[in-house]
């Protein structure tokens, strides 16, 4: 898939000893975040913003990119870095593969590495695929009944959540995914600190 690629995603460097509270994984670059070398662009990249917001909490950006402004600047710490299960955009009607979402699943282990969240919120089925691959039959089961719940990445809460592409399309399950957020927020809030 990279070879068909117009831009790397880019994603902002941490400086040592840089973190952030949350980890966002989306499922795969669309053709806007493609040609903009940008996560979570557009419409879904604004109501990402306004949750987030909604939560006290901002993307990191790279230096010179913005996102969509949030009304209140997020306290120190408040902060969410967004990642991809696919780092590249999948041809257009070609839907990833497992062997595809295993190959970049080791990309998203380094990340979280050195992000060191405190809470993984995965964007989609491709994004819980990516960060609970150890959990096979947890992925068997639909999406409904895999979110609601918190779930364990080598000992980091992980919520599952609908992307927001598919929330753009289903306004009737953003209650939901707030809800989600919510219980991610619950998580971090009995995470001990690191």
């Amino acid at each position: 898939m990279c070879q068909g690629r117009k831009n790397a995603v880019l994603r902002p460097p941490l400086v040592a000893g840089q973190t952030a509270d949350w980890l966002i994984v989306g499922e795969a670059p669309d053709e806007d975040e493609d040609r903009q070398g940008q996560s979570f662009t557009g419409d879904a990249g604004i109501l990402l913003d306004n949750m987030l917001a909604a939560l006290g909490l901002q993307r990191l950006v790279l230096e010179g990119q913005g996102g969509a402004p949030s009304p209140a600047p997020a306290a120190p710490g408040r902060s969410a870095y967004l990642s991809h299960a696919i780092q590249c955009r999948p041809p257009a009607g070609h839907s990833p593969q497992l062997t595809e979402v295993s190959v970049c699943r080791a990309f998203l282990e380094r990340e979280i590495a050195l992000v060191r969240p405190k809470v993984i919120v995965a964007m989609g089925r491709l994004a819980a695929l990516a960060v609970l691959a150890d959990q096979p039959s947890l992925l068997a089961q639909p999406m409904g009944r895999q979110r609601g719940t918190v779930h364990r990445f080598q000992g980091i809460p992980v919520v599952i959540t609908y992307s927001p592409h598919y929330l753009l399309r289903n306004s009737a399950d953003k209650a939901k995914a707030w809800l989600d957020l919510n219980l991610a927020a619950d998580a971090l809030e009995g995470t001990p600190s690191v």
